[in-house]
């Protein structure tokens, strides 16, 4: 078992595409939260995607209600990745299975959703002050490729 990256209502469609793009090299399950900012059939998603959507294990969700009823198990362990999150990503100690959520990329995780859960499972990626925030496919694939560092890469070569 691998690792899971959830986006929750994205918008761009190039970054969900990015995303399946990294999801497709590393074998991790893509997850996507409606409403979606786009079609699943639209030109800039399937061409940041390029020819890898066949190989993407992708699972959609109405809202975030209907992914937790599905996912939030006693063995299933959620990180939220947002900017004022109180530990670094680093700091995780990743298992097989785990969760990582990312927001919409210009408001991020609604705050009725994040006081549902511990501010240990809300990780920040360090960063200058420069700007507010990364890009959401870089934040997804930084956290990602720490998560299958520390599980040994499976399936990877």
């Amino acid at each position: 078992m691998s690792l899971h990256i959830v986006l929750h209502e994205p918008l761009i469609p190039a970054n969900t595409g990015n995303i399946a793009r990294t999801c497709a090299a590393t074998g991790v399950h893509l997850h996507l939260i409606r409403p979606l900012g786009f079609s699943t059939d639209d030109k800039a998603l399937k061409r940041a995607g390029l020819d890898y959507w066949h190989a993407v294990n992708i699972s959609y969700y109405d809202n975030f209600d209907h992914f937790a009823q599905v996912h939030e198990h006693k063995t299933d362990r959620f990180f939220f990745v947002e900017t004022n999150g109180t530990r670094s990503y680093s700091d995780i100690a990743f298992q097989p299975g785990d969760f990582i959520i990312l927001g919409k990329e210009t408001s991020g995780i609604p705050q009725e959703i994040m006081d549902r859960y511990d501010p240990s499972q809300i990780v920040r990626i360090p960063m200058g002050g420069a700007t507010r925030s990364m890009n959401l496919s870089n934040c997804a694939a930084i956290v990602t490729f720490e998560g299958l560092r520390q599980i040994g890469f499976p399936g990877l070569d």
